[in-house]
């Protein structure tokens, strides 16, 4: 596996390799990340939600860690701090373009531009591996994370939207 680094303003931080234990640590917390997001985002319950993440997780990395073209990286600040983590790997559905399957900055490093600094990492990582492109999802409740994207030059390739219906519509 391959490191990158960038720097961005005052931060600047180094993409590494998860280790074995670490990456065994971020599963489980990135799966339930992702079911109580998906909860948030569809109202369905946190028991539905986190079956499919734990499904979605297994098509995604068949081989855990060792699954082939999956950069599972930690986030390490210039100071040597690890202060987030990031997957990225192949689009499902289109062979030159990268995908941002899940970043996550921990709580009490957010707000210093190190989420900025691991995305512009995480282009430098794929166009180094041979992508052309970087796409990534975000929830629609995620502000933070959308003008972030936003503000690196991402656009909006579609967006889902939903309404549920109840007994009184008014």
């Amino acid at each position: 596996m391959t490191s990158a680094s960038s720097g961005a303003g005052a931060a600047a931080v180094t993409l590494r390799p998860m280790t074995a234990e670490r990456f065994a640590a971020w599963l489980e917390n990135s799966i339930g990340t992702f079911a109580e997001d998906l909860t948030k985002a569809t109202g369905q319950s946190l028991r539905d939600t986190s079956a499919r993440a734990r499904q979605q997780y297994a098509e995604w990395l068949p081989g855990g860690d060792e699954t082939d073209n999956a950069w599972l990286m930690t986030i390490v600040a210039g100071n040597g701090t690890e202060v987030g983590t990031f997957w990225l790997g192949p689009h499902p559905q289109r062979p030159d373009v990268a995908f941002g399957y899940d970043i996550e900055i921990h709580p009490e490093h957010r707000g210093r531009g190190l989420g900025r600094a691991a995305m512009l990492a995480a282009e430098q990582l794929a166009r180094e591996v041979g992508y052309t492109e970087i796409a990534l999802n975000v929830f629609g409740f995620n502000e933070p994370a959308r003008r972030l994207y936003d503000s690196l030059g991402y656009r909006v390739v579609s967006t889902q939207m939903s309404k549920p219906l109840g007994t009184d519509d008014g």
